[in-house]
């Protein structure tokens, strides 16, 4: 029996440590554990519930549009506040176009090199590559002057012998097995990719005020005023600038983008096997599409054991199951308390050990749905629609799996996506219909606009008594919920259940593991050295640790030191 400890693992946000025991070249028991922490929970109490948006974002420096919108949407649940529909729309374009960034961040910046040798791209022949993926795509960026404009540079950079960034890479790890054509392709899309995202954040920048920590949230509504006669506000102008990025966007999502993920898959096609773990989905629904948030275009459910006939819809944000069914375990975790406690009950108070395998290991909690772990993300997003009929999900699933299918025969079922390689391609499929939402929703605010409607916020009002709310977003990392307690205008309690602390759970009560950690048992492991392929897992899940840990020492004492490699 190997032991094998990455700390950190690097490439997401936050800090990682992962355990494993490897025996037999096979991941046997795995460990995840959550080294930073955070205090934001405790800072809001007794805070204006009207503001509470503004530290809330800080939860992380990568997710702080969703955890505004979860905030504000808290509080208008205690309050039953209804919305104006201009402000629905308005946020909505806010989300879609933070979570096209954020995909498109995650697939290339964040874990395409877990399975791209870049080293390999010298030998490669752009000319034949170019062909190739003229082959699979129709996308511009794949001309031969492109790919060999960007071969030329990575010969460049490999021939000074300063690879920067990508210095400590797997580069000729056994596990990858690319050829150099299909390196090159992939990595010119890299590239391109930084474009895109920054396309993406400009639509959060110009609706939000800045990103990240957007400036325009209000309880109520938003704070963007609407006049088409005054260049200072939301006018035509600005609207037409909206619709250009997203269609600019949509070309490099769909036709690069969903089929790079579609060739990676058809690639490896054995990581549809690996990384199952946790069969059980949660999503939640987003993208209302009426003031009264009940109707949705992003639908919400519950699949238990993988059983996507057995699907539990989750029709609004105030399902009644839902909010019984949610706890927070704390046996493993770094808190004082046992058990497991809703969370609007939840208390953050720290207990630090050091890492102890058989007792606290983590400063995430273990929330729990019903006594169970669930995975979220945008795999639980792609099933939950497929098993609901939604259209949209249908149209792209089908698309991607006709893809792999015509690239290398392969034939994969609905039902294969629950894996590593799944993960990935759920992303690529939810961006595409993010795609055509964009649009939607566009024309949505605009019609609305048009029709003479100018309204964007309804003040809020506060009762004396103490009041309760859940605020919900389907993020880019999964179901994302704030729960809150009221009183007399000013947060009581506040508590987030982020994604990453759905998926990164460690062992509850009755010692079942999380996402992260049951998805890594039966993983391979080809070289315990090089790990190259507990990264593949761990980052197909777009770990955000920033998000799922919760404080820090009250009396500042220093309780951890990470060495960066």
């Amino acid at each position: 029996m190997t032991r094998v400890s990455i700390d950190p693992v690097t490439r997401i946000e936050g800090h990682l440590r992962i355990d494993v025991e490897v025996d037999g070249g096979t991941v046997q028991k795995a460990w995840a554990s959550c080294t930073m922490w955070r205090g934001i929970e405790t800072i809001l109490r007794g805070r204006d519930a009207r503001e509470g948006w503004v530290f809330a974002q800080r939860f992380c420096g990568v997710c702080t549009t969703v955890h505004a919108i979860a905030s504000v949407r808290a509080v208008e649940d205690a309050l039953q506040l209804e919305i104006p529909a201009n402000a629905q729309y308005i946020r909505n374009l806010i989300l879609i176009a933070h979570a096209l960034h954020d995909h498109i961040v995650h697939f290339y910046h964040l874990s395409i090199l877990d399975w791209v040798d870049i080293t390999t791209i010298p030998k490669a022949d752009a000319a034949r590559a170019a062909s190739l993926a003229d082959g699979y795509s129709t996308w511009p960026g794949n001309s031969h002057a492109k790919l060999e404009e960007v071969q030329n540079k990575v010969k460049g950079l490999i021939g000074s012998g300063q690879l920067g960034i990508f210095s400590h890479g797997y580069w000729s790890h056994p596990a990858m097995r690319l050829s150099p054509e299909m390196n090159l392709i992939f990595f010119a899309h890299y590239l391109e990719a930084l474009e895109f995202q920054r396309k993406a954040c400009q639509i959060v920048g110009i609706l939000g005020g800045k990103t990240p920590h957007i400036q325009n949230m209000a309880v109520g509504g938003v704070m963007n005023a609407i006049n088409l006669n005054s260049l200072a506000t939301m006018n035509m102008d600005r609207l037409g600038v909206l619709q250009s990025l997203i269609h600019d966007i949509i070309p490099f999502v769909q036709q690069a983008y969903l089929i790079d993920t579609c060739l990676l898959a058809a690639s490896y096609p054995e990581w549809f096997h690996y990384g199952r773990g946790v069969a059980n989905y949660l999503a939640v629904p987003d993208l209302p599409l009426d003031a009264k948030a009940t109707q949705f275009d992003l639908p919400g459910g519950v699949i238990m054991d993988g059983n996507l006939a057995g699907l539990r819809a989750i029709k609004d944000w105030r399902d009644e199951k839902f909010r019984a069914a949610v706890a927070e375990d704390v046996t493993h975790a770094w808190y004082r308390g046992e058990g497991a406690l809703p969370p609007w009950k939840g208390k953050t108070e720290p207990d630090y050990t050091d890492f102890q395998e058989n007792a606290k290991y983590t400063w995430v909690k273990a929330p729990r749905y019903n006594g169970h772990p669930m995975q979220v993300g945008p795999l639980s997003n792609v099933l939950v629609g497929f098993a609901s009929g939604h259209q949209l999900t249908h149209k792209w699933t089908e698309t991607a799996l006709a893809k792999i299918s015509s690239v290398h025969g392969l034939k994969v079922p609905p039902e294969d996506l629950q894996s590593t390689m799944g993960r990935h391609l759920a992303r690529g499929i939810r961006s595409a219909m993010l795609c055509d939402l964009a649009l939607g929703h566009w024309q949505l605010l605009t019609a609305n606009i048009l029709k003479g409607d100018d309204a964007t916020y309804n003040p809020p009002q506060f009762p004396n008594h103490e009041i309760a709310g859940v605020g919900m977003h389907e993020a880019p990392r999964g179901g994302l919920s704030h729960w809150v307690m009221i009183e007399k205008g000013a947060f009581s309690n506040y508590q987030a259940v982020v994604p990453t602390t759905w998926n990164a759970s460690p062992r509850d009560e009755k010692g079942v593991p999380g996402p992260y950690e049951s998805s890594l048992l039966s993983n391979p492991v080809a070289d315990p050295v090089k790990p190259l392929e507990i990264l593949r897992t761990v980052h197909s899940f777009d770990p955000c640790m920033a998000c799922s840990c919760h404080t820090l020492d009250g009396r500042g004492r220093e309780i951890a030191q990470v060495k960066v490699l």
